[in-house]
C-alpha cells in the first residue's frame, strides 16, 4: 500500500498579501478605457471624475481611451460591456471594471486598485 504524499504545509494568504501582489508597481503605465453612451451627462461626470483620479493619483503614468458605444456599438461585446458608463482598466493585469461615474473617489481608487504616489515604495 503507497504511503499518501506529505505536502509542504504553507500558510494561506491573507487578503493584504494578496492585494500586495496585484498592486501595480510604481512606473507602470495604466491603460483606461471608459466605456460611455454619447455626451450624457453622466458620461461627461465619468470622464471629468476619472480624469481627476488620474491626474492625482497616477500623474503622467495613464491613458485613456474613450468609446462612444452610440457610434460604436460593436465594440462593447469585445470587453463584455453592460452597463454604462464603464471604465476597464486594460494594464496592468489583472484586468479590472467599475461601473458608473466614478464620483466616489473611494470606491473607484479600491475597485481599479489605484495607488497615491506618496504610499507607493
Amino acid at each position: 500500500m503507497k504511503k499518501p504524499e506529505k505536502r509542504k504545509s504553507r500558510k494561506p494568504l491573507t487578503l493584504h498579501r494578496i492585494a500586495e501582489k496585484n498592486e501595480p508597481v510604481a512606473n507602470e503605465v495604466f491603460q483606461l478605457r471608459l466605456y460611455v453612451a454619447g455626451q450624457t451627462p453622466r458620461s461627461v461626470d465619468a470622464f471629468a471624475n476619472l480624469k481627476k483620479l488620474c491626474e492625482e493619483y497616477l500623474p503622467g503614468r495613464y491613458n485613456i481611451e474613450v468609446v462612444d458605444l452610440v457610434k460604436h456599438p460593436q465594440l462593447a461585446a469585445g470587453d463584455q460591456i453592460l452597463a454604462i458608463p464603464t471604465l476597464v482598466r486594460k494594464l496592468p493585469q489583472p484586468l479590472r471594471k467599475i461601473v458608473g461615474d466614478l464620483r466616489d473617489t473611494e470606491r473607484a481608487l479600491v475597485g481599479l486598485q489605484f495607488r497615491p504616489a506618496s504610499l507607493e515604495k
